[in-house]
């Protein structure tokens, strides 16, 4: 029973393999923008990344959404409205100071990576499970070195930049590499349903 409740939430998943596509591009283009920013544009910095969470934050709610059981994916929905909460943070907090950013970029990836392991949990196929779960350990990880080792007020700016670049870059190749596997899981549904 709960083999089939998996299968049936990984096919919901796979349906919309595009969303999951998108997040990727996403967290890609945001790195590459930040690698593309002269260093002092912290404002810049600022606004592309509260852009980047509004994004993500969406696209994971449309995928949660769109699921055949929208109640099973609830962490989804749970992730976009964590995003969306974060990205009006980062824009509150920068209108004060800059150095926030960081702080606030861990505990978003912590907080994310929580529902992200749990719909990892309930996936069915060994490769969206184990990419589902490295994605949520990538952002675990990640908040959890960037609020032990972020730099300081006055530490340097570009340190944080990349910090963020290469959390976007790790994070958005695996969501793509698992809209592929998705892609493909929906495109051969007959290939997945043991």
């Amino acid at each position: 029973m709960a083999g089939a409740r998996s299968s049936a939430i990984s096919a919901g998943l796979a349906r919309n393999w595009w969303a999951i596509a998108l997040r990727g591009i996403a967290g890609v283009t945001f790195g590459l923008s930040v690698l593309a920013l002269p260093p002092p544009t912290v404002a810049s910095l600022v606004l592309l990344f509260a852009a980047y969470v509004v994004a993500d934050g969406a696209l994971a709610i449309l995928a949660g959404a769109r699921a055949s059981h929208p109640e099973r994916w609830w962490t989804l929905i749970l992730e976009g409205v964590t995003n969306f909460a974060a990205a009006g943070a980062v824009l509150v907090w920068a209108a004060i100071a800059v150095v926030p950013l960081l702080s606030l970029a861990s505990a978003w990836a912590i907080v994310t990576a929580a529902p992200m392991l749990a719909a990892a949990h309930r996936f069915s196929g060994a490769l969206g499970r184990w990419l589902l779960a490295f994605g949520g350990g990538v952002s675990a990880g990640w908040g959890v070195l960037a609020a032990a080792l972020a730099p300081s007020s006055d530490g340097d700016l570009r340190t944080m930049e990349l910090w963020l670049v290469a959390y976007a870059l790790v994070f958005g190749v695996t969501l793509l590499v698992l809209a592929s596997g998705l892609r493909r899981r929906h495109a051969e549904p007959d290939q997945y349903s043991a």
